[in-house]
């Protein structure tokens, strides 16, 4: 492996932290609150910290990066942003303790947004938009920025391109992997402008809007809100959070495409019409379940089901109800999207609708198979044969993901949590979504699980961001075989 590099890159991704805890600092001078001290001492320590680093490394002139560097720099990078995002919280006091800051900041960056923090309202303003900020940059992946900059450092980008966009196959939107970083970066940006643009319009502050089109488009789910989107009751930010949350949880390529004017084949993406019809299945069931039970007025049973439905499937963690409230049917399909996740090449976490989906027709083939053993089948993607290779890599993290998902649950059960916060913890952590029942519900947060509990749940969310293969395979003995 090449460690200078590696080294070198992972100090450029630091400098870019560095770099985006300016415009905290900026705001936390506007008004005049206190964590000013705190970003600016942040920004002093990471900047000499990597500008060390890159001296250090300056003289090793060997550039190639390899499978096994893309996935060390990933893996290394995430842990060392969020130790890094660890600073404003400690230093301004607002999270004291380290193990509860280092949660809050990978919770961030891994787009999680699940937290400690009690009391979220009253806090200064750098901090909040900093929370948010740290997921709007690792959302679309700090690694996928500094693929547009890689040519200039003299570094090739594809392996860590492969490494960090969560998709089962690669789609390449332009020749040169750079230019694909750029393209999905500004299209990221265009649609974070323009929630915020529609949230102001709809009545809120431009400090709340920016900070919430910072957790949505990444589906983070952070807000500045005890209540989170429940705080304003209205139903045009609903309305608006949905759509962006949707957006968000659809792959980015077909975004390319419908600008690019390609609305045919965007029609015909079979993902992407399981996706919808699974949210409208499950918004549809939800509403008739809680409509009577729990709500007098179908409208207003129709917009919770569907803000939710949307906001746990595309792992985003909004929350506009306390569905802890709703019958235990609409619990357990609130459950079951917290495994299904978003598509493919989206910022959702989760399983992903296209493993979910090639999982389905690989099974049906086998049964197909046995009935007729002698019979020659394929799976399909539309009217494209999927290699087997890829089928082999979806069993491979759909077990993984389900193993990970039961151990991480026994640990969390052993150390004290009741059976149902254990399950949902796990499940909320693993698939990058935020909020989960019991101990960690709607109205609650993670602050009263345990420092133990806390640390295998960090462990969690790192899995579910870098869709548990780049992690695992550092953690192997061939790993770090020449």
């Amino acid at each position: 492996m090449h460690y200078p590099v590696i080294i070198r890159l992972i100090a450029f991704l630091l400098l870019f932290l560095a770099g985006g805890m300016i415009l905290p600092l900026l705001v936390s001078i506007y008004y005049g609150d206190a964590s000013t001290k705190a970003f600016f001492y942040s920004i002093l320590i990471i900047s000499l910290a990597s500008l060390f680093l890159i001296l250090l490394t300056r003289k090793d002139r060997d550039n190639h990066l390899n499978h096994k560097d893309g996935a060390l720099i990933v893996t290394i990078g995430w842990i060392m942003a969020a130790l890094a995002g660890t600073l404003p919280y400690l230093l301004s006091g607002v999270i004291p303790d380290f193990s509860n800051a280092y949660f809050e900041s990978i919770s961030g960056f891994t787009t999680t947004g699940s937290s400690i923090l009690n009391q979220i309202e009253g806090m200064p303003h750098g901090i909040l938009l900093w929370r948010s900020m740290t997921q709007w940059m690792g959302g679309m992946g700090i690694i996928v920025l500094s693929i547009a900059i890689l040519p200039y450092l003299g570094i090739g980008g594809m392996q860590l391109y492969k490494a960090e966009i969560p998709s089962p196959i690669v789609d390449k939107l332009k020749p040169r992997i750079s230019e694909t970083a750029k393209v999905l970066w500004k299209i990221y940006l265009f649609f974070t402008l323009f929630e915020a643009a529609l949230l102001i319009f709809a009545g809120m502050t431009v400090f709340d809007a920016f900070c919430h089109a910072f957790s949505t488009m990444p589906t983070g789910g952070f807000s500045t809100k005890n209540a989170s989107l429940a705080h304003y009751d209205s139903a045009l930010m609903d309305g608006i959070t949905i759509v962006f949350m949707l957006i968000a949880g659809i792959n980015f390529s077909l975004h390319y495409k419908l600008i690019k004017g390609n609305i045919k084949n965007v029609g015909k993406d079979l993902e992407l019409k399981l996706f919808l019809v699974i949210v409208l299945v499950f918004t549809l069931i939800i509403t008739l379940n809680i409509y009577g039970q729990i709500y007098t007025s179908f409208s207003r049973a129709l917009r919770d089901a569907l803000f939710q439905v949307t906001s746990l499937i595309t792992t985003t963690g909004f929350i506009s109800a306390d569905y802890e409230k709703w019958p235990a049917l609409s619990q357990m399909i609130l459950l079951l999207c917290m495994f299904l996740g978003g598509m493919a090449g989206s910022t959702g976490g989760g399983i992903k609708i296209i493993r979910i989906m090639l999982l389905v027709k690989h099974g049906y083939n086998e049964i197909f198979h046995v009935i007729h053993p002698h019979a020659v089948t394929v799976v399909k993607l539309g009217k494209t044969v999927v290699p087997q290779d890829v089928l082999r890599s979806i069993w491979g993290f759909f077990i993984l993901y389900i193993l990970l998902f039961f151990i991480a649950s026994l640990l969390m059960a052993f150390i004290g949590l009741d059976l149902v916060s254990a399950f949902s913890a796990v499940a909320s952590c693993l698939g990058n979504i935020g909020p989960g029942l019991g101990l960690v519900g709607p109205v609650s947060n993670f602050h009263d699980v345990p420092v133990a509990g806390k640390w295998i749940l960090v462990f969690c969310m790192l899995l579910g961001r870098l869709e548990i293969y780049t992690v695992i395979i550092t953690l192997t003995p061939e790993f770090w075989r020449k």
